[in-house]
């Protein structure tokens, strides 16, 4: 990410042409010098260290910290030597001609007047992959802490790992936005855009193709986490880079990679740069049509309820958001009130299922902001379509939907906030708007009836998602069977019946004698809880009153379950 100086003003760039050394300081293999580095980042908090310039490359000048290097083991060294001149070849032959010749020159020779930039590996804290500091653009008479070159930051820790290239790149996207923004155009291009074009560098750069272990797998459990989180709130915190990473995938995947080499190379910054590139492209749309379209697409992501309503990359086509839900219960009449507050640019979902019958909505949004509101409805996974509130000056509107529960089961609400388009700059105000959700039914007898049947119905469609869901992760590697946090029983199948029979197998024979894993909860199963929980019976069915097992895992189950588990 990048880290800003507070004190630079643009006539400071004619000042570095007037002043700057017209000749070069060459750097040698093996030579040690002190860098000011940035203390927010660094493992011990430091803001000065050594380093030793282990391996210059026709583009770069790799220098490591003395302390780190010094403290590895013969063998390590060996390592890191192999794996640094495989990094410092993928930089000369891919991450720079392609980042250059995609998004613009950095500044070269630059301040230093060198070719070459400067990579600096030093210890910093887990969460850090690296940085880029503009305050070293700078001479230090208007910055006294700059290094004076062209150069970034990564994470000593990083070298070791094929996912070193992603970061470098992401990094040097910075350096080059610094000099296509900053120093050529006059204007600092807006934190999360910076971002997002810098954490889609290693997607451009094709390593993103490799799914596991990339840095886009990163982004999409981050993502996974914190859907709701907004896009141009940049508060520099994990959970930031999941929702960029997400928008600029789903940006690039539908209108080309020409909106971000486009948008950076504009006078203009953040969403008015988009706008500008989207015209330049004729694109016929605008950046909050495409966050909004992006919002649905992350719901449904199926190419067939519309063209931009989902991902094209085979990474990303199994992505779907889960949505707050809703539920409507099945009496004569039901009223539900609700009230949220959300962000600006922030993707949030919400979903009515439940009864039967005349459903009335009511939207109610705070006043001075603008709010949209697509909402989709549908009979099935299959059967949707996508509509859009119309809400009058005071953020208000009110619709209805006959025959809820049997044209439609589900209706799902997608509100955006959509009113400031720039100067984001840290923490954004939250906006607050309430729904209002009534259901009139027909017959409270008929409804029990009904609504036990799809009581039937849902769970035999939630036991086939669990089991596509257990499939998709499985493939992955990304099941967890650490901890049972639901009742499984007789009859249903998802992937953590899965677990438990995993877990079953390694009881030994006399609990599973069969081990199988299958994902569905049958009698053999059944007989295996049975035996476990007689096993246990002291902690699990005593105090139920019980002497014999049900098969059935419930509550005192699932605890012996999680403390055999946890230990």
């Amino acid at each position: 990410m990048p880290k800003k100086i507070s004190h630079k003003l643009v006539f400071v760039f004619i000042l570095i042409f007037l002043i700057s050394p017209v000749f070069t300081f060459a750097d040698t293999e093996g030579e040690r010098k002190n860098f000011f580095i940035d203390s927010t980042y660094d493992l011990k908090g430091r803001e000065e260290i050594q380093a030793v310039l282990e391996k210059i490359s026709q583009k770069a000048y790799f220098y490591l910290e003395d302390e780190w290097f010094n403290n590895l083991t013969d063998e390590e060294k060996e390592k890191l030597n192999q794996d640094l001149e495989i990094l410092s070849q993928e930089f000369d032959e891919i991450i720079y001609p392609q980042l250059t010749s995609s998004f613009g020159q950095e500044w070269s020779p630059g301040i230093d007047n060198e070719k070459r930039i400067t990579i600096l590996f030093h210890q910093m804290k887990t969460e850090a992959a690296g940085y880029f500091n503009d305050g070293d653009e700078f001479l230090k008479i208007q910055n006294e802490k700059s290094n004076e070159r062209e150069m970034v930051y990564l994470n000593s820790d990083t070298l070791f790992y094929p996912i070193a290239k992603s970061y470098l790149a992401h990094e040097f996207t910075h350096l080059i936005t610094f000099n296509q923004k900053d120093r050529l155009r006059g204007v600092s291009e807006e934190i999360w855009l910076n971002e997002a074009r810098a954490d889609y560098a290693p997607t451009l750069l094709g390593y993103d193709t490799e799914y596991q272990g990339s840095n886009l797998q990163q982004r999409i459990r981050i993502f996974v986490e914190s859907p709701s989180d907004s896009l141009t709130e940049w508060r520099g915190q994990k959970n930031d880079y999941g929702v960029i990473n997400l928008f600029a995938q789903y940006l690039v995947d539908n209108y080309g990679k020409n909106l971000l080499i486009d948008s950076l190379n504009s006078n203009k910054v953040g969403i008015p740069s988009l706008d500008s590139a989207l015209e330049k492209n004729t694109i016929g749309k605008k950046f909050w049509q495409i966050f909004t379209d992006w919002t649905i697409a992350l719901f449904l992501n199926d190419c067939q309820f519309g063209e931009n309503y989902c991902y094209k990359s085979e990474n990303l086509k199994n992505l779907k958001v889960t949505p707050s839900l809703i539920f409507l219960p099945s009496t004569q009449k039901t009223s539900v009130s609700l009230n949220y507050s959300i962000k600006q640019w922030s993707g949030n979902w919400y979903r009515i299922i439940g009864g039967e019958g005349e459903l009335k909505l009511e939207f109610d949004g705070e006043d001075g902001v603008q709010f949209k509101l697509p909402y989709i409805l549908c009979q099935d996974s299959t059967d949707c379509k996508v509509e859009f509130l119309e809400l009058d000056g005071k953020q208000k509107a009110q619709v209805s939907f006959e025959n809820f529960g049997k044209d439609w089961t589900s209706l799902t609400l997608i509100p955006s906030v959509q009113t400031k388009t720039l100067g984001f700059d840290g923490r954004e105000p939250s906006f607050k708007f309430s729904l209002s959700v009534s259901l009139e039914n027909k017959t409270e007898e008929k409804l029990i009836e009904e609504l036990k049947e799809r009581i039937t119905e849902l769970k035999a469609q939630i036991a086939i998602l669990q089991s596509k869901i257990a499939q998709v992760l499985g493939e992955r590697g990304e099941i967890s069977c650490q901890k049972f946090e639901e009742s499984l029983y007789f009859g249903i199948r998802n992937y953590q019946v899965s677990c438990l029979q995993e877990f079953l197998k390694s009881q030994g024979p006399e609990i599973y004698p069969e081990g199988l894993v299958t994902g569905f909860f049958g009698s053999l199963t059944q007989a295996a809880v049975i035996r476990f929980q007689e096993k246990y019976k002291n902690e699990i069915l005593i105090p139920l009153g019980l002497n014999q097992g049900t098969g059935f895992v419930g509550t005192t189950t699932r605890a012996k379950l999680n403390e055999i588990l946890s230990r």
